[in-house]
């Protein structure tokens, strides 16, 4: 009689392949498709391989389908005076250094050394600022549905696809990932903030969920790893010795690449621990979670739910917006400082190969606007005319890329301007009209994951326009 297959058995194959082939992957250092098939193993693929460790990033992404006002209070906003902010002691107006300048930001950005009179300190590391580009666009949209359309770029990417999954096909093999497709494990029950993958809407995972599957029992996956390795290794060592030459690319697959037992002990304790902290389904459970899943090599993207203030139509004082704007850099600094005790990716020596970002449905409005006054701060509007990516990693640089204008409706209200993409700098004669500004955005991230505007092409109608802004990159990807 067949036994039947559990839950968790469906679930661990779903993440891992079958025959769990991501588990045997990730205990020999070896992609799946190699596992299963040498033949196909090429000098290029080696090459493509060995190239992404060193040029291209995964990528954890946080969505938000609440249209948090993550763009009110970044570095860009503070040198027009009529924009409004929070009043708090905690989000008290600090200079900071972004791209060689000082520039007004709202107290989390600052480093947790600057501390004000009322006993409020930064929450940002210098060493993360340094790597920190903020990049004002638009999105053209006010409404929380439309969160999924914001991610497939209002309509501008080729044949619907998210933006977050083309660049994941693009990562996924020379990365050796089991899956291409990416994850969500901050979407919850909040199905606008779902991932679709190819015309597939994919379901989310929890923290606490991933926590479950990989431990708390004597068959736990992690387990056994070492003796998967041996297994492998010494089946693979014979298949290569009696089908291929001396020196093939099968035998060179296994010397670049093969995990050592001293390699594997560390991962499987570093992934021990990073389980071991996700304590429930909260955003430092979360990136714990996308850690380990892109510790074992399972995606190239994950999607996380940080908040930044919410919908905060009725927020009086703002209050909510300073406080999750306090809890929200934190976490960002938790994940991305080079701790390597304290920082999430740092404890698993992913930090230099890791980046975030924020992708929002839309943003907040700045000032004059309804029940936001310099006098009376009860709350802001949802707001198309103006967002922020922050985007953090090792490619980037410490910049500011566009602005804040007067909003052409002259209603008071601001809105993200054009851009020079040679300098970054917002210009109203910039080659990046404003409503080209979130496609500008998104070609830049994607460079900054190490895909080339010639391989992005593809990504994008030809209507899309927008251009990717080099000046916020450390370097600009070439086609091999």
């Amino acid at each position: 009689m067949t036994k039947p297959i559990s839950r968790r058995e469906t679930l661990l194959a779903g993440l891992f392949g079958s025959g769990y082939i991501g588990l045997r992957a990730l205990a020999t250092g070896l992609p799946p498709w190699f596992l299963l098939n040498p033949r196909r193993a090429n000098a290029q693929a080696l090459q493509c391989m060995l190239n992404a460790k060193n040029n291209n990033q995964y990528l954890i992404l946080s969505t938000s389908s609440n249209g948090d006002p993550v763009n009110c209070n970044c570095p860009g906003t503070y040198e027009n005076t009529a924009l409004i902010h929070p009043g708090q002691d905690e989000m008290a107006k600090q200079t900071v250094m972004v791209g060689g300048k000082s520039l007004g930001a709202a107290l989390p950005w600052a480093d947790p050394s600057v501390t004000t009179t009322g006993g409020s300190k930064g929450c940002l590391s210098s060493a993360v600022l340094a790597r920190t580009t903020f990049f004002h666009y638009m999105t053209g949209t006010v409404v929380h549905g439309d969160q999924p359309k914001v991610m497939k770029m209002m309509g501008a990417t080729s044949g619907g696809e998210m933006m977050v999954s083309a660049f994941a096909k693009h990562l996924s093999d020379c990365f050796g990932t089991v899956q291409q497709a990416p994850i969500a494990v901050g979407a919850g029950g909040n199905a606008g903030e779902l991932v679709s993958f190819a015309g597939r809407t994919l379901p989310s995972i929890t923290p606490m969920q991933l926590k479950t599957l990989l431990t708390g029992t004597k068959n736990d996956p992690l387990v056994g790893l070492q003796s998967r390795r041996d297994q492998d290794l010494n089946a693979l060592n014979a298949r290569i010795k009696q089908e291929y030459p001396s020196g093939s690319v099968q035998s060179q697959f296994l010397d670049a690449l093969a995990t050592s037992q001293t390699q594997l002990r560390s991962l499987a304790d570093q992934l021990a621990n990073t389980l071991a902290n996700i304590k429930q389904n909260d955003v430092s459970g979360q990136l714990w979670a996308a850690a380990a899943l892109i510790a074992a090599k399972v995606t190239p993207v994950v999607t996380v739910h940080i908040a930044m203030g919410g919908d905060n139509h009725s927020d009086n004082n703002l209050q909510a917006e300073a406080d999750q704007h306090v809890s929200g850099v934190t976490a960002m600094n938790q994940l991305l400082m080079p701790d390597t005790t304290n920082g999430v990716l740092a404890s698993l020596g992913l930090l230099d190969q890791v980046t975030f970002a924020f992708w929002n449905v839309f943003g907040r409005n700045l000032a004059g606007i309804s029940k936001l006054t310099a006098s009376s701060q009860t709350g802001r509007d949802h707001w198309g005319n103006h967002n922020v990516s922050v985007m953090i990693g090792k490619n980037f640089k410490s910049a500011v890329v566009g602005g804040v204008t007067a909003d052409s409706n002259n209603d008071g209200g601001y809105a993200a301007s054009a851009i020079d993409s040679a300098s970054g700098n917002a210009s109203s004669s910039g080659d990046i009209p404003a409503a080209q500004t979130m496609v500008a955005a998104a070609r830049t991230l994607g460079a900054g994951l190490g895909i080339p505007d010639s391989v992005q092409n593809s990504d994008w109608i030809a209507s899309a326009g927008g251009k990717t802004v080099n000046a916020a990159l450390t370097s600009v990807p070439q086609t091999a």
